[in-house]
């Protein structure tokens, strides 16, 4: 491993009966790195992103965070991630506050840490003035912002994220990107799947395209241009999806 990888993948694999989802994945993530799962509809970004995130299990191989195993050391790595899947997991009929304040409470947080944190939560994602509104009332864009804060409230090091702008609005777009960004600055490593690929370009600083299950390159943004000899990501997929 290198000075700064915190995140170490060996020969990850995943089969459900005879199909496999994904084929001995190795690679590192560093500290502090923005980094993107990108690939078509089934190439397994999910699969990856749930092992990672302690929810399911791989059929060989492991993820070590900072030298703790996923698969047998789950209790101890859950504290330091924070998981915002792509279903939206809130209660509509309560304020955003009280959501906040739900989980919260669910994370052990209590008194003046919980108000500070939940304060800080709704800053990252600029939903103060909302804070009040009954989620219900939130556009589908403000909700997945809403959703990233729960995920913010224990300060875990690790962000992991499942399509976090798939279907909001310009403006929850941009603030998203901007959470993310104000994040990898405080010193948090943010690993996220998209279909958007100006956001990848924009945002990481690695990318890894997976396609089939397996690992095609891994690099940034110019490094996969030099690989194939393409201007654009988004025709390198292409190229992947021809095959």
């Amino acid at each position: 491993m290198g000075m700064q990888d915190l995140i170490e993948v060996k020969g990850l694999s995943k089969k459900y009966g005879k199909l496999t989802v994904l084929d001995r994945l190795s690679f590192t993530i560093q500290k502090a790195e923005i980094f993107g799962l990108l690939g078509p509809n089934g190439a397994g970004k999910s699969t990856f992103i749930s092992i990672l995130a302690t929810l399911c299990r791989p059929t060989d191989g492991d993820i070590l965070i900072n030298g703790l195993s996923v698969t047998k050391q789950s209790d101890k790595i859950k504290k330091n991630l924070g998981f915002v899947p792509q279903e939206i997991a809130l209660y509509p009929m309560l304020s955003g506050i009280d959501n906040l304040n739900f989980w919260a409470g669910i994370y052990g947080l209590s008194g003046g840490i919980k108000k500070e944190r939940i304060q800080q939560a709704l800053s990252v994602v600029r939903l103060e003035d909302r804070a009040k509104d009954r989620v219900d009332n939130y556009s589908g864009g403000m909700k997945r912002r809403l959703n990233i804060a729960v995920a913010l409230l224990h300060h875990p090091d690790i962000l992991i994220m499942d399509e976090p702008t798939v279907g909001v609005d310009i403006q929850s777009r941009k603030y998203i990107m901007d959470a993310i960004k104000a994040l990898k600055k405080e010193g948090k490593t943010i690993i996220f799947t998209s279909h958007y690929i100006d956001e990848m370009e924009n945002l990481c600083d690695r990318i890894a395209l997976i396609d089939k299950g397996s690992i095609k390159s891994i690099g940034t943004v110019g490094e996969l241009q030099r690989i194939y000899g393409r201007e654009k990501i988004e025709e390198i997929l292409l190229d992947f999806l021809r095959d």
